[in-house]
């Protein structure tokens, strides 16, 4: 894996609220933030602000987690680094995985098991996504956390992407997506990177603690720009980014 530059964490939530946005949680009032999630200034503090509020509906739970001195790089992954890394241990993941939650051995299950239910309509949805990566660029990004460049990297947002692409071209999985990577010392702390009796324990206490916190009601104290996207804006927005799409370094 190899540092391509330091990214604020500004910047990482940016890129995460972009892949949520099509979630229901968003619904009621994309109209105003999608100028803000769509065509993100991270230089803008105060957007900084909405976005991280913004992101705290589906994710603080998840966020809260990480240690505050993870360091934020975007990498490039290199092939030999697939070996290294692993989905979310949750949700339907759990079912696929038999155990191990590496993506090489996810992958393999998917291609060798027989699924059915809930979990057999989900293998479908992967599928079906590995079919359009193959022909499709794709210029979103995926968020890897470990302790560092050389342990084992779990993957916190992009699991049905990667697993898709690799299934699908494995030989070019690494330079598919920009990739960012958090890192601390203390990531072996966070049950979504080492899932141990104690991290669990810890973030279940930390999930009581902000039980009633309400991020609406975090959101509604910042300041809401009036500026409004309009179709023929965010068209030419999609537009620029595809133009600016660049080799892999």
């Amino acid at each position: 894996m190899k540092k391509l530059r330091r990214v604020t964490e500004a910047e990482v939530i940016a890129e995460f609220l972009k892949n949520e946005f099509y979630q229901e949680e968003f619904h009621r009032d994309r109209e105003k933030f999608e100028h803000l999630v769509l065509d993100a200034d991270v230089t803008n503090d105060e957007d900084n602000m909405l976005r991280r509020a913004l992101l705290f509906r589906r994710r603080g739970h998840m966020w809260r987690e990480l240690p505050p001195d993870t360091q934020w790089w975007e990498v490039q992954l290199d092939p030999e680094d697939l070996d290294r890394l692993r989905v979310f241990p949750r949700a339907h993941w759990r079912k696929i995985a038999s155990g191990s939650f590496g993506l090489g051995d996810i992958v393999s299950n998917i291609r060798t098991r027989k699924f059915s239910g809930k979990i057999g309509d989900f293998i479908s949805k992967i599928h079906s996504l590995s079919y359009r990566l193959r022909f499709d660029r794709d210029v979103s990004s995926v968020i890897l956390i470990g302790v560092d460049l050389d342990e084992m990297v779990t993957i916190i947002e992009g699991n049905h992407r990667l697993t898709a692409a690799m299934l699908g071209a494995p030989e070019t999985l690494h330079t598919r997506f920009r990739v960012f990577f958090g890192m601390s010392p203390r990531m072996n702390e966070v049950c979504w990177h080492h899932h141990s009796l104690s991290n669990i324990m810890r973030y279940i206490k930390n999930r009581l603690k902000h039980l009633w916190n309400d991020p609406d009601t975090d959101l509604s104290r910042l300041p809401i720009p009036e500026k409004a996207m309009t179709a023929a804006q965010y068209a030419k927005v999609v537009a620029a980014r595809k133009a600016a799409i660049t080799e892999p370094k």
